[in-house]
């Protein structure tokens, strides 16, 4: 199997008065006793071109046989891709050449020992060291040299051949009028004979090669043909290419504005317009014309030269085409307005389990990303109409798809939403979804906007996953990645400065250099028009037809032309620059969709982000660095007040999202277990003591008004770092790896009870009538020492949160903001405060939760922490329920049984059963007819079952 780097691809014209590759034989067979082959960096796509040290570049290479599935099925390959073993290294000639020598034979070279099996190219790579630069093909695809048989052979090497997979048709630009040179070569002396558009150009006598020119007198496909005789057999070799009209100028179609691809009533019939001003011709290879330049695939070219535009009819109603853009006769890329690409490289490790009947990449056709368009594609239809969360009450549940589940797809995510709905978040934020490079990262290397990645699932999967979310009134957020885009993206290729190894300076989309410090890939200017139509563009794509409800911007600090170098300090100062780039971004998003969230992961000056949050704008408060202080029993930096409440920083509005843990940051786990404090025998790195303490972080966290964000399985104290290596070592290397999926943490009591914790909190959270509490309310904090206390003050309900973050006990005055009775929200119990103060014992990592009103009488059921839950063996049948069906559940021992329906916000509306039972199997019979069709409608409703206070809840469905 051959080896892929998922490195930048840099595309440049091809052609010169030299070969990218030459070898020696000139007709290599299996036989070959010692055979050279020469790269020429000064052509294909350059990627070592001027490269230092000469010494360090080395060779990927294998073989394709007859026993070969495709163009990337190497057979014998020799070497491991970023090594520099030394039988692998290239020998530097002068002049960005490098040479590699085989010798022995390429059967024994390659070991291919079937006898049966032959080799027929082989396939070579020239990269340095480490892989991060490769010379290839102009079009990013990789080099091969053809393999011959015995016998009489004949080659046309001129015009010049690209060293791809399949010989044949070649991309030369000449016009009417050019003059063109053929020369050919035989593999013996042979009666040679050169043919162009089927006249006879000129023939030799017993020769090795042959060279004639002719002059080109018309448009359409040119044919050029060697033919060699050796008195018994001939051989023969064809090149053709297209040479092009003059472009046609024409206005866009009328109701076409800006770039896309555009889809219409006719079935057969699709156009595609792309922006690329400076641009001389741009041509349509795909599937409806065998991937060869066609006349009738030429595009129009509008007056001001800025688009280019083609209407391609004659298509199958709902069939998939695959298709590139041919620029100046050079240049291949995909579309990058497509919604979905078929990747040469990636797509084969995409199992069909996640992405079923995926279509197959045209092998041997074409090299690089391809695009797909599909007209007739029937409509997803959404079933369920969603009404936006308070930006203020967001309980966010970030996560990465492909460390969330094994089968790493939408689907499975899908199905673990009722564990998150009673978990209590609603909303969900998604690391980038967008296609980007290779298949398991973390997205944000993005190369086309519109287009879902495959790897984890199909267009429709995950328009499924969103209208299940809504149903369950979760919200769905993307993170996207604008700052910066990479190699592969289009956008990227076709304005490219090779020399210089970065975007050229007339690339209407991105900056040459980078003008902050924590840029990656290549920078986009936002305040280039072509970048701001992009970002309309899709902004607008995913929040109408994919119905996400908002975005969480990536590095959007970075979203500037204010150039701060590696100043990371004047990076952040105040930006007004910034500042109007972020409201026109937040003003489009408002248009399209209105009460849609943007968030910004911003990290600015406070003046800034104040101006940002007064527009509407929620902004990321990374309180990472200090809970993780304070969890370990750190004796200084635990102040997390400053990073998780709004009002700590002057903000009128509370639109800070506060995160203990984020997909960015340490977990908390991990390093409470690895560098936690001790006392005595309190030990943090214990790790039921660490969970426990977990359960304080969820306390003080989630009760702070304003918004908020868990990270995936935070909330079952997942402890691995997040530089955690696929073989469970720890290296900052490996902190895009993929990393242990611990749902069996479920299993574990402690864990369990970290998510229950969770669960009550939120449930809090949830309910209505105290939801002022937590947009609006009044926070006072003391969070500098051991003992810490939040308070919230509002009309709806009034809060007091301490606890000892410290390693000893201790008893403590705990103020409350007025006197009377309080409840303890996790037992239920009362206190009756009198004074200012009230005395409370501490050991250490206690907390409590105290509410002056008894939430806890409408807040039940599900949201019951860990201790109160237990297995019944509860089930319901038939369910749903239309008249009658049985409640069948196990006591395993006798006691006081209560059952109740609830609500789906677990909200008492009915009393089942109440009575003493004995240990054993037990039965309920329900009716329908009972209920009270005044409060129990149809819909979803819970069925608890209470044993002295050992709770097990199940979902009903009650329906006509």
């Amino acid at each position: 199997m051959k080896l892929i780097s998922f490195i930048t691809l840099y595309f440049v014209a091809l052609f010169s008065n030299a070969q990218l590759l030459s070898w020696s034989p000139d007709f290599i067979q299996e036989t070959s006793n010692t055979i050279s082959i020469t790269c020429d960096a000064n052509l294909g796509n350059k990627g070592l071109l001027n490269y230092t040290p000469t010494t360090d570049v080395f060779v990927h290479i294998g073989c394709i046989t007859t026993a070969s599935v495709n163009s990337s099925d190497w057979k014998g390959s020799k070497f491991t891709w970023a090594t520099t073993t030394a039988p692998s290294n290239a020998i530097y000639l002068g002049s960005n050449k490098w040479r590699f020598t085989i010798t022995g034979g390429l059967r024994n070279y390659f070991n291919i020992t079937n006898p049966a099996e032959k080799i027929i190219r082989i396939a070579i790579l020239f990269r340095n060291g480490a892989g991060t630069k490769v010379n290839r093909n102009a079009d990013g695809g990789d080099m091969y040299v053809p393999v011959y048989d015995n016998g009489i052979n004949t080659r046309i090497d001129n015009p010049l051949r690209t060293p791809k997979y399949n010989l044949g048709t070649e991309i030369i630009t000449k016009s009417v009028g050019d003059n063109l040179t053929i020369e050919s070569k035989s593999s013996k002396s042979s009666i040679i004979k050169l043919y162009f558009n089927g006249g006879l150009l000129a023939t030799t006598s017993a020769a090795t090669q042959a060279t004639t020119s002719t002059t080109i007198a018309a448009t359409g496909i040119q044919t050029i043909i060697s033919e060699a005789y050796d008195g018994t057999n001939t051989a023969f070799d064809t090149v053709k290419f297209l040479v092009s009209p003059p472009v046609n100028v024409a206005n866009l179609p009328a109701g076409i504005t800006g770039d896309g691809v555009f889809y219409e009533a006719d079935p057969t019939a699709v156009t595609l317009v792309t922006y690329a001003p400076g641009k001389g011709s741009i041509s349509v290879i795909g599937d409806f014309n065998n991937w060869t330049e066609t006349l009738i695939h030429q595009m129009n070219k509008t007056p001001d030269g800025k688009y280019f535009w083609l209407r391609i009819t004659g298509l199958n109603s709902g069939d998939e085409y695959a298709y590139q853009f041919l620029i100046d006769a050079s240049l291949k890329v995909a579309d990058y307005n497509c919604q979905k690409v078929l990747d040469p490289w990636n797509d084969a490790f995409i199992p069909a389990i996640t992405y079923p009947a995926l279509k197959a990449y045209p092998i041997g056709k074409t090299s690089g990303i391809v695009s797909v368009l599909q007209t007739n594609k029937t409509p997803y239809i959404w079933q369920y109409p969603f009404t936006r969360h308070n930006k203020k009450n967001l309980i966010i549940y970030e996560l990465l798809v492909r460390d969330f589940n094994a089968n790493h797809n939408f689907k499975t995510v899908q199905d673990s939403l009722p564990y998150l709905k009673k978990l209590g978040i609603n909303t969900i934020q998604l690391m980038p979804i967008m296609e980007f490079e290779g298949n398991s990262g973390w997205g944000y290397n993005p190369n086309y906007f519109f287009a879902t990645d495959k790897y984890y699932g199909t267009e429709n999967a995950f328009k499924q996953f969103i209208d299940e979310c809504h149903k369950n009134n979760i919200a769905v957020v993307l993170d996207i990645a604008m700052n910066h885009a990479f190699g592969s993206c289009p956008m990227v290729q076709t304005y490219w400065d090779a020399a210089n190894n970065r975007p050229a300076a007339d690339n209407p989309w991105f900056n040459q250099t980078d003008l902050h410090p924590y840029s990656v890939g290549y920078d986009f200017n936002h305040e280039s028009q072509a970048t701001k139509n992009l970002v309309d563009n899709v902004l607008t794509h995913w929040l109408q037809n994919f119905k996400v409800d908002g975005f969480r911007w990536d590095l959007s600090k970075g979203f500037t032309q204010f150039n701060s170098g590696n100043n990371i300090g004047l990076w952040g100062n105040y930006d007004a620059t910034r500042i109007a780039i972020w409201k026109r971004i937040y003003d489009k998003m408002q248009a399209v969709s209105p009460n849609s969230y943007c968030i910004l992961e911003h990290f600015a000056a406070n003046s800034e982000e104040i101006e940002l949050s007064n527009y509407g704008m929620l902004l990321w408060g990374n309180a990472n660095y200090n809970f993780r202080e304070a969890a370990k029993g750190k004796a200084s930096n635990t102040d997390f007040g400053y990073s998780a409440v709004a009002s700590s920083r002057g903000w009128t509005n509370a639109h800070l999202i506060g995160y203990a843990e984020s997909h960015d940051e340490e977990r908390l786990m991990f390093d409470n277990v690895n560098d936690g404090n001790s006392s005595g025998s309190y030990n943090t790195r214990d790790t039921i003591t660490a969970l426990k303490r977990m359960e304080m972080v969820a306390a003080f966290l989630t009760m702070i008004p304003g918004p908020k964000m868990i990270w995936q399985m935070g909330e079952l104290g997942y402890n691995y770092s997040i530089n955690t290596c696929t073989n469970g070592t720890i290296n900052n290397g490996c902190r895009l790896d993929e990393k242990p999926i611990r749902w069996d943490y479920l299993n574990n009591t402690s864990r369990k009870k970290v998510y229950d914790t969770y669960s009550k909190l939120l449930a809090f959270r949830n309910f209505a009538t105290y939801l002022p509490a937590f947009t609006n309310g009044t926070v006072t904090t003391n969070l500098s020492s051991n003992l810490k206390q939040i308070t919230v003050v509002d009309a709806s309900v009034r809060i007091v949160v301490v606890g000892n973050f410290g390693l000893t006990s201790f008893p403590a005055n705990t103020a409350f903001p007025n006197t009377g009775t309080w409840y303890n929200y996790f037992t239920g119990t009362t206190i009756n405060v009198t004074g200012a103060n009230y005395s409370l014992a501490f050991q250490p990592g206690d907390f409590y939760v105290f509410t002056n009103k008894n939430v806890n009488n409408v807040i039940t059921g599900i949201f019951s922490p860990n201790y109160n839950i237990t297995n019944l063996k509860l089930t319901i049948s038939p369910n749903p329920l239309t008249q009658t069906s049985i409640i069948k559940y196990e006591l395993p021992n006798s006691g006081n049984v209560s059952i109740s329906l609830l609500d789906i916000n677990g909200r008492k509306i009915s009393n089942l059963f109440n009575g003493y039972k004995l240990k054993g199997e037990q039965i309920l019979n329900i009716n329908k007819n009972t209920f009270n069709t005044s409060t129990v409608a149809n819909g979803v409703y819970l069925v608890q079952v209470d044993l002295n206070g050992k709770k097990q809840t199940e979902k009903i469905v009650i329906a006509n």
